[in-house]
């Protein structure tokens, strides 16, 4: 077992990265940072400019805004200095009501809102917004988001004294395969059960997606008699629409919460729901459960910590690995049984581009789960791709690292070129 310090720090990250959220993260960072700004102006803006890095703006063109009907940032720019309230976090408009949404829409046809690319910036998660009052009252006040979807920052850069989770940052643990590994199978249970809220928050997720239609249905087209007749009615199956329902409903704009990991509702969804519905129908333990969702969980913020919040890479990747673990756990899997699967993942969805939060979504996280299903299945058979072939090493962190490196770096000028057919789409 490791030493009480460890493991308190750990269990402080996983807190940090692994929290609720209400719609897709990006338009509702931005939401947030609209609410900090308003709060400190004092008063209803009459015009609102947000500066955005590129990757903002991308994962916020076209996705679905919660309760509203509709997409893309300036409702959520709109709403957040309407009703938004910055203690709310990433659930910054969760007291939205109809007249409040006619409220805002009339603030977005009114043109008080400028989006920009905010230029000479390096930090692909950066929001800046400056509220402006009217001309009798000619003050403004400017709120940044910059690091984190919630790390509020002043104009130097340097922590603000309303930010908490600084200090939280300052001593994140430095995790690889085997801490995790250890972290989520040797501590002791009560002190990791908290993670089990996850499956609460985001299989619920997919049971209220199936009361509506949102996105393009791909969890309900999954569970309909057709594709049972393809797929058949299987534990893969159930796990796919499981998966791809709350997708669908975060990404269609239900006002329904999840729990997201690293910054990511899809990410925290594609973490939890094919571990939960593999324990479920495997008739694992309540302990080997909680045990696997903090091994999925850890895993994907272990993954993040080299690839960074934002990247090219779709973050389906980072969390279908991170349930790939779990669900090697909980068929049986030790140690290198879990090292086979993550190469096995790494050597397979490795290039997977990012264009942006949209329904689509949900097609990319069904790519994502079906290969670690596979993934876990083939490490159970003995099966491992090897160093000899492509980005994968004899060293299981090295080979993630491999995986980081392009996508955070890599990957760059295909993000650039993402961006740039994105923006000049007729639209």
């Amino acid at each position: 077992m490791l030493d009480k310090k460890t493991r308190e720090s750990i269990i402080a990250l996983v807190h940090q990265e692994v929290v609720p959220a209400i719609g897709c993260t990006e338009p509702m960072c931005v939401a947030l940072c609209t609410a900090r700004a308003t709060e400190q102006l004092g008063m209803r803006p009459a015009r609102i400019t947000a500066l955005l890095s590129a990757n903002i703006l991308k994962n916020a063109m076209g996705v679905g805004i919660p309760g509203t009907g509709m997409t893309g940032l300036p409702i959520a720019i709109a709403l957040g200095a309407l009703i938004g309230k910055s203690s709310y976090q990433l659930e910054v408009l969760k007291d939205l009501t109809p007249e409040t949404l006619e409220e805002g829409k009339r603030f977005v046809a009114e043109n008080r809102i400028d989006i920009q690319l905010k230029k000479g910036i390096t930090e692909k998660l950066y929001v800046e917004i400056i509220a402006e009052g009217d001309g009798r009252e000619p003050r403004k006040a400017t709120a940044i988001i910059s690091g984190s979807h919630t790390h509020f920052v002043d104009g130097t850069e340097k922590a603000s004294s309303t930010d908490c989770s600084l200090q939280a940052e300052a001593a994140e643990p430095t995790l690889n395969l085997r801490l995790v590994y250890d972290f989520a199978t040797t501590t002791p249970l009560e002190e990791i059960c908290f993670i089990e809220e996850t499956r609460a928050y985001n299989m619920t997720a997919a049971r209220e997606a199936l009361k509506g239609n949102y996105g393009h249905n791909l969890g309900k087209t999954i569970d309909r008699p057709l594709s049972k007749g393809i797929f058949g009615n299987s534990i893969f199956c159930h796990i796919i629409a499981r998966t791809a329902s709350a997708c669908d409903a975060r990404m269609g704009g239900a006002m329904i919460p999840v729990m997201s990991n690293s910054g990511s509702g899809n990410q925290g969804i594609c973490a939890t729901n094919p571990v939960c519905v593999y324990a479920k129908e495997n008739e694992n333990t309540e302990e080997e459960l909680i045990r696997a969702l903090m091994l999925s969980h850890l895993t994907a913020i272990y993954i993040k910590q080299s690839l960074g919040a934002l990247s090219a890479l779709c973050g389906c990747v980072v969390a279908s690995i991170g349930s790939s673990v779990g669900i090697t756990y909980l068929m049986g899997g030790d140690y290198s049984r879990i090292c086979a699967s993550v190469k096995n993942m790494v050597a397979n969805l490795t290039g997977m581009i990012c264009d942006g939060a949209k329904p689509s979504c949900s097609l990319k996280i069904t790519s994502g789960v079906s290969t670690a299903v596979l993934s876990a299945l083939l490490s159970m058979e003995g099966k491992c791709v090897g160093s000899s072939e492509g980005i994968v090493d004899d060293s299981v962190d090295k080979s993630i690292r491999n995986l980081t490196a392009i996508g955070a770096n890599g990957m760059g000028p295909t993000d650039e070129m993402v961006l740039n057919i994105m923006t000049s789409k007729g639209c």
